[in-house]
């Protein structure tokens, strides 16, 4: 199959997904332990044995606020596979969020998942998470099987002669009996606001560096 990148990067958007290697291995995920805006904390490791999903969030991003505010996107996906042992976990990494805010943004968006306070960077960064939104999906044996965009529509536009794809539901599809046939696509969206440090490279390749 042939492959196309094409990466548009305006400001500190990053507003194409593209697909990288169909057939990526595996990889063994990095354990954390974050706090929910209630201030209950939440562990990965309580999950042992589910299918897990992580969703880089930023409530001031419009590539996020869009999948809430506009479509429904997330939380339909989270209700769909809810009874299908799969959890969903939503992380803001970004460095001067406010729980308070999260709280607030939660309540207003009827989301009924954890938003997670990862501000110091910290889990953010293990998991080499570049864009807001950014998805993870780890199987029952702990293995991120999954990397990259919810879809291939940015702000709800599909590129011209494709159909929409939604990759998050279409892995959950197959890993729920089996395992995922895409294993990465390129995240887009606004690139996760850090604590001023040594950009890893991972966040200089989403920047344009």
């Amino acid at each position: 199959m042939n492959k196309t990148i094409v990466t548009i990067a305006v400001g500190t958007f990053l507003v194409a997904p593209a697909l990288f290697a169909v057939d990526e291995k595996p990889t063994k995920v990095p354990n954390f332990s974050l706090k929910n805006y209630d201030d209950k904390e939440v562990k990965l490791a309580d999950y042992k044995g589910k299918i897990v999903v992580l969703e880089w969030f930023n409530y001031e991003c419009p590539f996020v606020r869009y999948h809430y505010e506009k479509t429904s996107t997330m939380k339909d996906l989270a209700a769909k596979y809810k009874d299908k042992n799969v959890v969903w976990l939503a992380i803001n990494s970004t460095s001067h969020q406010e729980t308070a805010r999260n709280k607030e943004y939660a309540e207003k968006s009827k989301i009924l998942y954890p938003i997670l306070d990862d501000s110091s960077g910290k889990v953010g960064r293990a998991y080499h998470a570049t864009n807001t939104p950014h998805i993870f999906i780890i199987d029952h044996n702990g293995n991120i099987v999954y990397n990259g965009a919810i879809d291939n529509a940015p702000l709800g536009r599909v590129p011209e002669n494709e159909k929409l794809i939604n990759y998050v539901d279409m892995a959950l599809e197959e890993l729920t009996p089996k395992k995922v046939s895409m294993a990465k696509t390129k995240p887009y969206g606004c690139t996760v606001k850090y604590k001023k440090e040594a950009k890893t490279p991972a966040e200089k390749s989403a920047d344009g560096g």
